[in-house]
């Protein structure tokens, strides 16, 4: 059935289908195959008491062709729940034949790290935040973006709770919010369309999706928006005064251009056989997109540089 989901996305992206209505298509399509997948596998007891939970890029409705699973279990902390072990173990080879491979980083309720009671999970937060861990900023990025798709949403809501604690935390906020600009400025990609230049790949994720993506999601953590979704995020920061409502609406047509662009260049790939990427080619695209980009890109780097003002990324 995910076959037919993929024909359904080529059919649309070839219609010139607006990528947020297919991200919305593509997530709800999800949700009702994970929570159904997890109604098969789950004894009665623990669908009721637990949450099973998406994050990421799903957890955002941001994911069109599927990836690797990037999901969680919140456990309540007064109650065992037989047969946890069978059912995460049922659900992540489930997933797997439908096509969503296990997450490389482990981001899965297979692990315990994701699959855990909620003062357990809530310490975790806490050591991600005040803690030594190298990777704690990205683990709790992708909790940040988490929603639940079946059980007891209360969990999850008790752990963003928890989450709130940590809003006015400056030094920390601003170590999160680093990430978005670890990878330089994007106008040198970009003078390589220059004539006379050689046309080389740019990981578009890198240098324009993620920055956006994280960045709005570390304003969101400051400000205390609970929205999953970037535009959806971006708008709350707008009518909060946050962010210059004209930027906001820059980077989340940005942020669509990017990714209708990122999906043409995947469905080609998979059309031909080869496995999805990130790169795109300046020299592939018509002079339209190309000048589209350059826009998108450019807005990518006023974004970049508020950013370092509001976080004071100078100062790390």
């Amino acid at each position: 059935m995910t076959a037919a989901l993929e024909a359904s996305i080529a059919r649309w992206h070839a219609e010139a289908v607006d990528v947020e209505a297919i991200t919305a298509a593509v997530t709800a399509f999800n949700q009702r195959l994970f929570a159904r997948t997890w109604e098969l596998v789950a004894p009665l007891p623990l669908q009721r008491h637990s949450c099973l939970i998406v994050m990421g890029s799903e957890g955002r409705g941001e994911q069109i062709l599927k990836t690797d699973q990037d999901n969680g279990l919140l456990l309540p902390d007064d109650r065992a729940l037989p047969g946890l072990d069978t059912a995460t173990r049922g659900f992540s080879d489930a997933l797997a034949a439908f096509g969503y491979p296990p997450c490389p980083g482990g981001n899965m309720l297979t692990d315990r790290l994701w699959c855990r009671p909620l003062a357990a999970f809530r310490d975790s937060l806490t050591d991600w935040i005040r803690g030594n861990d190298p990777e704690g900023a990205m683990r709790l990025a992708i909790f940040f973006d988490a929603v639940a798709v079946a059980g007891d949403g209360a969990l999850l809501d008790g752990a963003r709770r928890h989450l709130r604690l940590f809003g006015t935390d400056d030094a920390f906020l601003a170590r999160f919010a680093a990430a978005a600009d670890q990878f330089g400025e994007s106008a040198p990609w970009w003078r390589w369309l220059s004539p006379g230049r050689d046309s080389r790949a740019t990981d578009i994720k890198k240098r324009g999706l993620f920055p956006i993506v994280h960045g709005t999601r570390a304003l969101a953590l400051r400000h205390r928006v609970e929205a999953r979704g970037t535009a959806e995020r971006l708008r709350l920061l707008a009518d909060g005064g946050h962010v210059e409502g004209a930027l906001a609406d820059a980077l989340r047509d940005a942020m669509h251009l990017l990714m209708a662009v990122r999906l043409g260049r995947q469905l080609a790939q998979r059309a031909a056989g080869r496995t999805p990427d990130n790169l795109i080619e300046p020299g592939a695209l018509d002079a339209a997109t190309q000048r589209r980009l350059e826009q998108a890109f450019d807005v990518v780097d006023r974004f970049r540089r508020l950013l370092r003002q509001q976080f004071r990324l100078d100062l790390l």
